[in-house]
């Protein structure tokens, strides 16, 4: 499998405090926010230059499966590699140790949810 590193995903407490920083302070560049049903959450994406990577703000609403409790320091929600195949890169996960954890299907596409051996989940999207 070959996966291009495509974005940083972060979780937020305040959306909207969040987006002021990153444009004001760092000069980003916003897309968003909208809501995303599937996560019962909202999402931001932000960008320094066309084609770079992108940092993803998400905000998580009570009840969805991602609201846990928010830990300053720790708010490293996921990385997003893009793969060719993602039934293929779900194999190969798999044969490696490496199980799907969680997995979203929306209107838009499917994605699935990895770990790393540290814990930090890793989306697979094609």
């Amino acid at each position: 499998m070959r996966a291009k590193l495509e974005y940083t995903g972060i979780r937020v407490r305040d959306m909207d405090a969040s987006i002021r920083f990153y444009t004001t302070v760092l000069g980003m560049t916003v897309e968003g926010p909208r809501p995303l049903e599937a996560t019962k959450g909202i999402l931001a994406s932000l960008t320094n230059e066309v084609g770079g990577p992108s940092l993803e703000l998400n905000y998580y609403e009570n009840g969805s499966p991602f609201d846990t409790k928010y830990e300053t320091g720790e708010a490293l929600d996921h990385l997003g590699f893009k793969v060719g195949d993602l039934e293929q890169a779900i194999a190969e996960a798999k044969k490696g140790g490496y199980p799907v954890v969680q997995e979203v299907r929306s209107a838009t596409g499917r994605w699935v949810y990895i770990q790393d051996p540290n814990g930090i989940r890793i989306e697979l999207y094609s």
